[in-house]
């Protein structure tokens, strides 16, 4: 018996062994598009924030493009959100209500970005806008509840 747990024991070891990683140097490189505005930025739409369960989530949001035609969404000097958790995430939807459909997707929310840090942040947006994403949502994925939200006019 003794013997029979000391050949499983040896299989184990080598077993963990052979798939443990390829080396401990490996760095992976993570490139976020960290770009600002070109020249004048031109503000289309603004709204205010308004906090939702008890976050202290307030500020002025903007939707508008640089001088090279770039869409971006500002958050403003003022803008401050719960940071704690880590996964604040910018979305814009077509309601002020945050509705995710993992399996299929939702075409009426379209994820922006994280957010690092209260105050001012730019975030340059792929592509277009689709038409009638007029709300902005401050939304907290590991607590699965909006921290705030607001409509751009």
């Amino acid at each position: 018996m003794k013997r029979i747990f000391i050949a499983i024991f040896a299989l184990a070891l080598t077993s963990l062994t052979a798939v443990s990683c390829s080396s401990d140097t490996e760095t992976v490189t993570v490139q976020v598009d960290t770009a600002k505005p070109v020249g004048a930025f031109t503000v289309t739409k603004t709204g205010t924030l308004t906090a939702q369960n008890g976050t202290p989530t307030t500020g002025k949001i903007e939707i508008g493009t640089d001088s090279q035609n770039t869409t971006f969404i500002h958050l403003g000097s003022d803008f401050k959100t719960e940071l704690g958790t880590g996964t604040a995430t910018v979305y814009l939807s077509k309601t002020a209500a945050f509705t995710a459909s993992p399996g299929t997707g939702n075409p009426d929310l379209k994820l922006i970005g994280i957010v690092a840090a209260n105050g001012e942040a730019y975030y340059k947006v792929n592509g277009t806008i689709p038409v009638g994403l007029d709300y902005l949502i401050i939304w907290c994925g590991s607590a699965n509840i909006p921290f705030g939200n607001g409509q751009l006019k």
